[in-house]
């Protein structure tokens, strides 16, 4: 699998193989590339950003960690749900969302 690695602004273009039991990853210029593709492999991970509606628009939010890949669908689902007439940065608007032991929070200090 060829991938690029989102952990630091360099971007190194790596290659990810699965070697017998083993997993090679080449093309890292640090360990946090092969940390990133090694996970990239068995359990693709994201960090979920979205925005929730209030009386007066949007208000940005975010999951507190990294979630499944394969369950962005259903936390952005639960995310769509939510209505809130105010909040303010760090407050959290969905706690354990989708029961993955992530909580999701406001990210801005916007008043309504």
């Amino acid at each position: 699998m060829k991938t690029v690695c989102i952990m630091c602004p360099v971007g190194c273009e790596l290659t990810v193989e699965k070697v017998g039991s083993e997993i090679k990853v080449t093309g890292n210029s640090c360990v946090r590339g092969e940390t990133y593709g090694k996970s990239e492999l068995t359990n693709p991970m994201r960090m979920v950003t979205a925005l929730i509606q209030t009386k007066k628009g949007v208000l940005p939010v975010k999951t507190t960690n990294l979630v499944p890949k394969n369950k962005i669908k259903d936390v952005l689902a639960e995310i769509e749900k939510v209505f809130v007439n105010s909040a303010k940065a760090g407050d959290v608007v969905i706690k354990n969302v989708c029961s993955l032991g992530v909580d999701v929070v406001v990210t801005g200090n916007y008043q309504i």
